[in-house]
């Protein structure tokens, strides 16, 4: 389960939301849940889960929980920081 933090639609935000779904079709093809969340319109939610920076992804499931701030760009260094191989 992929939560992903962004602020309306600016480039950084669409090119996260562009980057986690190709990282997740590729490397986990049906086994991800995303979710945006688009902090201009609920701020509110950026408490639970202490977004300080956007975007941000939050990795809920499997546990550890974690943290990837940015465009989601670098593909192999976000895909060691979930814990995945490169196919």
């Amino acid at each position: 389960m992929m939560r992903l933090y962004v602020a309306g639609q600016s480039a950084r935000s669409l090119a996260a939301i562009a980057n986690l779904r190709k990282i997740c079709d590729t490397h986990m093809p049906g086994r991800c849940t995303i979710e945006v969340i688009d902090l201009m319109r609920n701020p509110e939610l950026a408490k639970a889960d202490q977004i300080v920076a956007i975007p941000t992804l939050v990795r809920k499931l499997p546990i550890p929980v974690r943290r990837i701030i940015g465009d989601l760009s670098a593909t192999d260094k976000v895909l060691m920081s979930l814990e995945l191989t490169v196919v």
